[in-house]
């Protein structure tokens, strides 16, 4: 994958594509090279590899009781927080009164807030609607613009062909790729 890059991956639920993403940021056991700009995965830290290459999971993690606990640079947060569409006073809400969709770009905010060079995003708009997901996408492709890279699973062949040009399709274990 190339920087500006953004490559969807689909395929049935169960195939292994959210495996797939964790075995990438280097969050589960696996074989095999990465690296990234030249420099492998084996030479950098795991918290390193993690901060430059984000997975951002369908079902967001969070461990603090309030929002704003969850970002490193809650100005730029709350700076990113407007183009998605959410008050900049949700920083200070409950996580537990967050809607699905609120976590979704809230996560995704907090994977842009680190800096990352690729972002490894499982269904990323799955519970947003028609507008959100549009500024969404509209965020995601500065962040090709800008030389990020993106890696996505999503069951939206619409989206797929929107954000990128070519797809990784798993099916019976095997992946293969194809141009949309």
């Amino acid at each position: 994958m190339q920087g500006g890059e953004a490559v969807a991956v689909t395929g049935a639920s169960g195939a292994g594509k959210s495996l797939v993403l964790r075995g990438l940021a280097d969050l589960i056991p696996n074989e095999g090279e990465m690296s990234l700009a030249g420099v492998n995965r084996s030479n950098m830290s795991g918290p390193e590899w993690r901060r430059l290459v984000t997975y951002v999971a369908a079902t967001p993690g969070w461990w603090a009781e309030r929002v704003k606990d969850h970002f490193s640079d809650l100005a730029q947060a709350k700076e990113l927080a407007v183009g998605f569409l959410l008050p900049e006073d949700i920083f200070a809400n409950p996580v537990a009164q967050l809607s699905t969709g609120e976590q979704q770009r809230l996560v995704l905010i907090r994977a842009l807030v680190q800096g990352p060079k690729v972002l490894l995003l499982d269904e990323p708009t799955s519970g947003l609607d028609g507008k959100a997901t549009a500024r969404v996408e509209k965020r995601l492709d500065k962040f090709l613009q800008e030389g990020g890279s993106i890696l996505f699973v999503t069951h939206d062949g619409a989206q797929a062909k929107r954000l990128a040009k070519r797809c990784l399709q798993i099916a019976d274990g095997h992946i293969e790729e194809r141009v949309l």
